[in-house]
């Protein structure tokens, strides 16, 4: 590789010091490296369903990006689409999906100048949400769609669907459906399995149900899961929730809507510079 693209988060490094020395350090060494400095994105950037990728040189073969799981996934929906592999350096705190920490950037850099890396393609969901027989949103997550309760505090009556048939009501905080690489992010967190990146599937999680069932549930990725808001507990439509794809600003959904969620035809590749496998770096990070 010798053409390079950063994405910095701002805050994680605010005087650009790590990212002019990556910058430096490739082009001593003949490569080409182009960077912009990246905030949160802005509510009208978050509020539109489809965005366009940023605007990345066409011979980029690598984009960096520097911060943590958040800036990774925000920056892969910010380049959706373009075909670049993502390599994450870490600047936050643990994390599962940056592969470098910031003390090994430097032998990170020679082994993408040398080419000695692996790749691996990560699914994609691809969320919609249905209002009145029509699409009022579109959205892709590496991580994870999260159905929540909006307003006071309140249980969200639930009904999860599958393939057009109901599987399962619950009353609980929320729902997640997670992909293999979200496994051991909110759904760790609220109790759901830990998955190997590299499969294929879809993990459904109640988040706090008030029931004894709390169990998650695999599924295939050609499976098509819907959820629905159904009645408060006064009878009346009131009920009001949230969704949210890889954390972002909220959508809110009421009891007439429908949340469709399937696997994407997009995919995310990110590039492996650890030999290590998966599960010893489970081991490593659960140990913590």
């Amino acid at each position: 590789m010798n053409s390079f693209f950063i994405i910095t988060n701002s805050v994680k490094d605010p005087k650009q010091e790590v990212t002019q020395h990556i910058v430096s350090y490739l082009t001593d060494r003949g490569a080409k490296a182009n960077y912009m400095m990246r905030d949160e994105l802005t509510v009208a950037d978050r509020q539109h369903a489809v965005r366009e990728p940023l605007d990345v040189p066409k011979d980029t073969q690598c984009i960096l990006v520097l911060g943590g799981d958040g800036t990774l996934l925000q920056a892969a929906r910010d380049t959706l689409g373009l075909g670049i592999p993502l390599l994450g350096v870490n600047l936050g705190t643990l994390g599962f999906l940056a592969e470098i920490e910031k003390n090994d950037i430097d032998q990170a850099l020679d082994k993408l100048l040398a080419d000695d890396f692996t790749s691996e393609e990560r699914m994609l969901l691809s969320g919609s949400i249905v209002r009145d027989g029509e699409k009022i949103y579109d959205g892709h997550a590496l991580n994870d769609i999260v159905v929540g309760r909006s307003g006071h505090l309140m249980v969200l009556p639930v009904q999860l669907m599958v393939n057009g048939q109901q599987l399962v009501s619950y009353l609980a905080d929320g729902m997640i459906v997670s992909t293999p690489t979200g496994s051991t992010a909110y759904n760790l967190s609220a109790g759901g399995p830990i998955v190997s990146p590299a499969a294929r599937l879809m993990v459904v999680t109640p988040i706090c149900p008030h029931t004894l069932n709390t169990r998650s549930v695999i599924l295939s990725p050609e499976d098509q899961v819907e959820i629905l808001l159904g009645d408060s507990k006064d009878g009346q439509d009131t009920v009001k929730g949230e969704v949210y794809f890889d954390g972002g600003l909220p959508v809110i959904v009421s009891k007439t809507d429908r949340i469709v969620i399937r696997q994407s035809s997009l995919s995310v590749t990110l590039i492996r510079l650890n030999s290590e496998s998966f599960l010893k770096q489970l081991h490593n990070r659960l140990k913590q």
